[in-house]
Protein backbone atom coordinates (compact mmCIF):
# COMPACT_ATOMS: atom_id res chain seq x y z
CA UNK A 1 0.00 0.00 0.00
CA UNK A 2 1.25 3.43 -1.09
CA UNK A 3 3.15 5.04 2.18
CA UNK A 4 1.60 8.24 3.13
CA UNK A 5 3.47 11.19 1.77
CA UNK A 6 5.33 13.46 4.55
CA UNK A 7 4.90 17.26 4.98
CA UNK A 8 8.45 17.56 2.72
CA UNK A 9 7.55 15.18 -0.23
CA UNK A 10 4.20 16.93 -0.02
CA UNK A 11 5.46 20.72 -0.32
CA UNK A 12 8.16 19.46 -3.44
CA UNK A 13 5.27 17.62 -5.62
CA UNK A 14 3.33 20.66 -5.18
CA UNK A 15 5.98 22.64 -6.33
CA UNK A 16 7.15 20.24 -8.90
CA UNK A 17 3.53 20.57 -9.65
CA UNK A 18 3.22 24.57 -9.90
CA UNK A 19 6.66 24.70 -12.45
CA UNK A 20 4.59 21.97 -14.60
CA UNK A 21 1.26 24.28 -14.46
CA UNK A 22 3.44 27.21 -15.48
CA UNK A 23 5.24 25.16 -18.13
CA UNK A 24 1.92 24.24 -19.57
CA UNK A 25 0.61 28.19 -19.29
CA UNK A 26 3.15 29.28 -20.99
CA UNK A 27 2.67 26.37 -23.87
CA UNK A 28 -0.67 28.09 -24.53
CA UNK A 29 0.73 32.02 -24.22
CA UNK A 30 4.13 30.68 -27.02
CA UNK A 31 1.45 30.50 -30.41
CA UNK A 32 -0.48 33.81 -30.07
CA UNK A 33 3.28 35.34 -29.14
CA UNK A 34 4.86 34.07 -31.86
CA UNK A 35 1.75 35.15 -34.49
CA UNK A 36 2.60 38.64 -33.28
CA UNK A 37 6.04 38.74 -33.76
CA UNK A 38 5.84 36.59 -37.15
CA UNK A 39 3.28 39.82 -38.05
CA UNK A 40 5.36 42.45 -37.38
CA UNK A 41 8.75 40.70 -39.32
CA UNK A 42 6.44 40.85 -42.01
CA UNK A 43 5.45 44.49 -41.58
CA UNK A 44 8.69 45.45 -41.48
CA UNK A 45 9.45 43.34 -44.98
CA UNK A 46 6.66 44.48 -46.76
CA UNK A 47 7.95 48.81 -45.68
CA UNK A 48 11.32 47.71 -47.39
CA UNK A 49 9.86 46.03 -50.46
CA UNK A 50 9.56 47.60 -53.53
CA UNK A 51 6.08 49.36 -54.30
CA UNK A 52 5.10 47.54 -57.58
CA UNK A 53 4.04 50.47 -60.01
CA UNK A 54 2.25 48.45 -62.42
CA UNK A 55 -0.73 47.88 -59.76
CA UNK A 56 -0.89 51.69 -58.98
CA UNK A 57 -3.33 53.80 -61.40
CA UNK A 58 -1.78 55.78 -64.37
CA UNK A 59 -3.20 59.04 -65.88
CA UNK A 60 -2.73 59.34 -69.43
CA UNK A 61 -2.16 62.85 -70.41
CA UNK A 62 -3.97 64.16 -73.25
CA UNK A 63 -2.66 63.60 -76.87
CA UNK A 64 -1.46 66.84 -78.32
CA UNK A 65 -2.85 67.61 -81.55
CA UNK A 66 -0.65 66.40 -84.75
CA UNK A 67 -2.09 68.24 -87.51
CA UNK A 68 -4.45 71.56 -88.53
CA UNK A 69 -7.92 70.99 -89.21
CA UNK A 70 -8.07 71.15 -92.96
CA UNK A 71 -10.54 74.41 -93.14
CA UNK A 72 -7.28 76.94 -93.01
CA UNK A 73 -5.78 77.86 -96.13
CA UNK A 74 -2.95 76.49 -97.77
CA UNK A 75 -0.94 79.44 -97.02
CA UNK A 76 -1.44 78.71 -93.59
CA UNK A 77 -1.60 75.28 -94.06
CA UNK A 78 1.77 75.89 -94.92
CA UNK A 79 3.43 76.74 -91.69
CA UNK A 80 1.64 73.70 -89.72
CA UNK A 81 4.18 71.64 -88.71
CA UNK A 82 5.80 75.05 -87.43
CA UNK A 83 2.13 76.07 -85.80
CA UNK A 84 2.03 72.89 -83.66
CA UNK A 85 5.32 73.43 -82.36
CA UNK A 86 4.60 77.13 -81.77
CA UNK A 87 1.30 76.49 -80.28
CA UNK A 88 3.26 72.91 -77.76
CA UNK A 89 5.60 75.33 -76.54
CA UNK A 90 2.69 77.84 -75.36
CA UNK A 91 0.38 75.06 -74.17
CA UNK A 92 -2.04 76.66 -76.80
CA UNK A 93 -4.76 74.69 -79.24
CA UNK A 94 -2.59 75.21 -82.46
CA UNK A 95 -6.36 75.39 -84.07
CA UNK A 96 -6.53 79.18 -82.22
CA UNK A 97 -3.03 79.63 -82.85
CA UNK A 98 -4.00 79.52 -87.16
CA UNK A 99 -7.02 80.93 -86.57
CA UNK A 100 -5.12 83.90 -85.52
CA UNK A 101 -2.52 83.77 -88.37
CA UNK A 102 -5.52 83.26 -90.70
CA UNK A 103 -7.03 86.36 -90.39
CA UNK A 104 -3.93 88.14 -89.53
CA UNK A 105 -1.74 87.50 -92.57
CA UNK A 106 -2.75 84.58 -94.46
CA UNK A 107 0.69 83.34 -93.27
CA UNK A 108 2.63 85.96 -95.02
CA UNK A 109 5.81 86.11 -93.20
CA UNK A 110 6.55 90.06 -94.24
CA UNK A 111 2.77 91.05 -94.13
CA UNK A 112 2.64 94.75 -92.90
CA UNK A 113 -0.15 96.87 -92.01
CA UNK A 114 -0.71 100.75 -92.19
CA UNK A 115 -0.59 100.53 -88.35
CA UNK A 116 2.79 99.01 -88.23
CA UNK A 117 2.26 95.74 -87.08
CA UNK A 118 4.57 93.13 -88.55
CA UNK A 119 4.33 89.53 -89.76
CA UNK A 120 3.04 86.41 -89.38
CA UNK A 121 0.95 87.37 -86.19
CA UNK A 122 1.25 91.19 -87.68
CA UNK A 123 2.64 91.75 -83.87
CA UNK A 124 3.18 95.72 -83.37
CA UNK A 125 6.89 97.17 -83.10
CA UNK A 126 6.39 97.84 -79.26
CA UNK A 127 6.57 93.90 -78.45
CA UNK A 128 9.59 93.49 -79.83
CA UNK A 129 12.83 93.17 -77.73
CA UNK A 130 15.64 95.82 -79.15
CA UNK A 131 17.65 94.06 -81.83
CA UNK A 132 14.80 91.50 -82.50
CA UNK A 133 13.84 91.12 -86.12
CA UNK A 134 10.16 91.81 -86.22
CA UNK A 135 9.59 90.13 -89.38
CA UNK A 136 11.69 86.66 -88.76
CA UNK A 137 9.13 83.71 -87.93
CA UNK A 138 10.25 82.63 -85.26
CA UNK A 139 10.79 85.90 -83.41
CA UNK A 140 7.39 86.97 -85.05
CA UNK A 141 5.63 83.78 -83.31
CA UNK A 142 7.77 83.62 -79.79
CA UNK A 143 6.02 87.51 -79.72
CA UNK A 144 2.57 87.30 -80.78
CA UNK A 145 1.89 83.25 -79.55
CA UNK A 146 2.86 84.33 -76.24
CA UNK A 147 0.54 87.42 -76.02
CA UNK A 148 -2.62 85.15 -77.31
CA UNK A 149 -1.43 82.62 -74.11
CA UNK A 150 -1.83 85.78 -72.18
CA UNK A 151 -5.05 86.78 -73.78
CA UNK A 152 -6.42 83.26 -73.08
CA UNK A 153 -5.37 83.50 -70.02
CA UNK A 154 -6.79 86.25 -68.33
CA UNK A 155 -9.97 85.30 -70.88
CA UNK A 156 -10.32 82.20 -68.51
CA UNK A 157 -10.12 79.81 -71.29
CA UNK A 158 -12.58 81.88 -73.56
CA UNK A 159 -11.01 81.57 -77.23
CA UNK A 160 -13.78 84.06 -78.09
CA UNK A 161 -12.71 86.61 -76.11
CA UNK A 162 -8.92 85.75 -76.23
CA UNK A 163 -9.34 86.41 -79.70
CA UNK A 164 -11.13 89.77 -78.81
CA UNK A 165 -7.82 90.33 -76.54
CA UNK A 166 -5.60 89.35 -79.20
CA UNK A 167 -6.97 91.89 -81.43
CA UNK A 168 -8.25 94.82 -79.19
CA UNK A 169 -5.25 94.64 -76.38
CA UNK A 170 -5.82 92.13 -72.97
CA UNK A 171 -7.56 95.50 -71.95
CA UNK A 172 -10.95 94.74 -73.78
CA UNK A 173 -11.54 91.66 -72.46
CA UNK A 174 -13.05 92.47 -69.43
CA UNK A 175 -14.88 95.56 -71.13
CA UNK A 176 -18.76 95.22 -72.51
CA UNK A 177 -18.54 94.40 -76.15
CA UNK A 178 -20.52 97.87 -77.12
CA UNK A 179 -17.05 99.32 -75.88
CA UNK A 180 -15.08 97.36 -78.50
CA UNK A 181 -14.02 99.29 -81.64
CA UNK A 182 -15.92 97.91 -85.19
CA UNK A 183 -12.65 96.21 -86.19
CA UNK A 184 -12.47 94.24 -82.82
CA UNK A 185 -15.96 92.81 -83.08
CA UNK A 186 -15.06 91.81 -86.63
CA UNK A 187 -12.39 90.14 -86.06
CA UNK A 188 -14.40 88.33 -83.37
CA UNK A 189 -17.18 87.69 -86.00
CA UNK A 190 -15.57 85.49 -88.37
CA UNK A 191 -12.41 84.61 -85.38
CA UNK A 192 -14.59 83.00 -83.28
CA UNK A 193 -16.50 80.77 -85.09
CA UNK A 194 -13.40 79.69 -87.54
CA UNK A 195 -12.15 78.34 -84.44
CA UNK A 196 -14.89 76.68 -83.41
CA UNK A 197 -15.15 74.76 -86.69
CA UNK A 198 -11.63 73.83 -86.55
CA UNK A 199 -11.85 72.51 -82.87
CA UNK A 200 -15.09 70.77 -83.64
CA UNK A 201 -13.51 68.67 -86.86
CA UNK A 202 -15.34 70.45 -89.41
CA UNK A 203 -14.16 69.91 -93.24
CA UNK A 204 -15.31 73.52 -94.26
CA UNK A 205 -15.85 76.81 -92.63
CA UNK A 206 -18.49 79.09 -94.15
CA UNK A 207 -17.20 81.82 -91.35
CA UNK A 208 -13.91 81.43 -93.07
CA UNK A 209 -15.18 81.33 -96.74
CA UNK A 210 -16.74 84.57 -96.27
CA UNK A 211 -14.05 86.01 -94.36
CA UNK A 212 -11.80 84.78 -97.73
CA UNK A 213 -14.30 86.40 -100.06
CA UNK A 214 -14.36 89.60 -98.10
CA UNK A 215 -10.98 90.62 -97.01
CA UNK A 216 -8.96 87.13 -97.85
CA UNK A 217 -8.25 87.55 -100.97
CA UNK A 218 -6.07 89.77 -101.67
CA UNK A 219 -4.11 88.94 -98.13
CA UNK A 220 -4.15 85.55 -99.25
CA UNK A 221 -2.92 85.95 -103.05
CA UNK A 222 0.11 87.67 -101.64
CA UNK A 223 1.52 85.04 -99.09
CA UNK A 224 0.92 82.49 -101.98
CA UNK A 225 3.05 84.03 -103.77
CA UNK A 226 5.33 85.52 -101.15
CA UNK A 227 5.99 81.49 -99.88
CA UNK A 228 6.55 80.32 -103.68
CA UNK A 229 3.48 77.78 -103.88
CA UNK A 230 2.34 76.32 -106.66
Amino acid sequence: MPRARTSHQYDRQTAVAQEDAGGCLSFYILPPFAVVLIACLLTALALKAPIQTSALPIVQPMSPATSLSPIFTREVQHWGNDILRWATAAALDPNLVATVMQIESCGDPRAFSRAGAMGLFQVMPFHFRFGENGFDPETNALRGVNYLAQSLQTANGDGRLALAGYNGGIGVITRGEWTWHAETQRYVKYGAPIYEDARNGSLSSAALNEWYEKYGVSLCGQAHQRLGLP
